[in-house]
């Protein structure tokens, strides 16, 4: 039988610069996949100063989720650079009766995937996301321990980030290796993860930035996994 992701996060490019390996290979491996993004990422970096910012993100976040056979994506509609204990509950129930929905239409497991409880770069936005998710998975394993499965939270190793930095905001160092619970190997599909990530061409700088510091390795994903 088929397993569900629900894949979880904050802005329109995550999925890309920190999923993507990991989606289009358990996709390409018979896995279902639905994405949902909290904001538009209407703050983003804009380099070609589109007046609608969000809009051209969104539309760049759809051809990522086609390249990685996405059965269905999900915005939200939140605000990016807002997110407070206040939304995470919002978000939890939305995303709470997102998972009920497709629950009702099959048989097949479910997990979840988001970033690191850290937001992995410290983005308040990818914490209450990772959190949210979180709230969910556990709230709905409780009621349906069979059906939900794991949640699948992707870290970045201590050997990639080795201190915590302050360049922006406050990142905590990697995980050890005792903490990393699942690393995937999806460097087949490099080209295909290029591709992905280039879609989101209006975040060009970070994407080639993201590109040029994994080099071979980009295809490879670290995870905290619950269950």
């Amino acid at each position: 039988m088929k397993k569900i992701i629900i894949g979880v996060f904050a802005h329109p490019d995550d999925e890309a610069f920190g999923v993507s390996p990991t989606l289009i290979k358990e996709i390409r491996e018979g896995a279902e996949a639905h994405l949902i993004t909290l904001t538009a990422g209407e703050e983003g970096a804009n380099p070609d100063n589109h007046a609608e910012l969000g809009t051209v993100r969104l539309h760049e976040w759809q051809r990522s989720c086609e390249l990685m056979g996405i059965t269905r994506c999900h915005h939200l509609g939140y605000t990016d650079g807002t997110l407070s204990n206040t939304d995470l509950l919002s978000i939890a129930d939305r995303v709470g009766q997102l998972t009920e929905n497709i629950l009702a239409t099959t048989d097949s497991p479910i997990e979840f995937m988001s970033f690191d409880m850290n937001g992995i770069s410290g983005h308040i936005d990818h914490i209450v996301a990772s959190r949210a998710t979180a709230l969910v998975f556990y709230r709905l394993k409780q009621l349906l321990p069979e059906r939900i499965t794991r949640l699948r939270l992707r870290c970045l190793p201590i050997e990639q980030v080795p201190q915590h930095t302050i360049d922006w905001l406050y990142m905590d160092a990697g995980r050890t290796s005792d903490e990393i619970t699942e690393v995937v190997d999806a460097r087949e599909y490099h080209d295909t993860i290029i591709e992905v990530i280039r879609s989101h061409h209006s975040q060009r700088a970070d994407g080639e930035t993201h590109i040029a510091r994994y080099g071979n390795d980009i295809g490879i994903n670290h995870f905290i996994v619950k269950q």
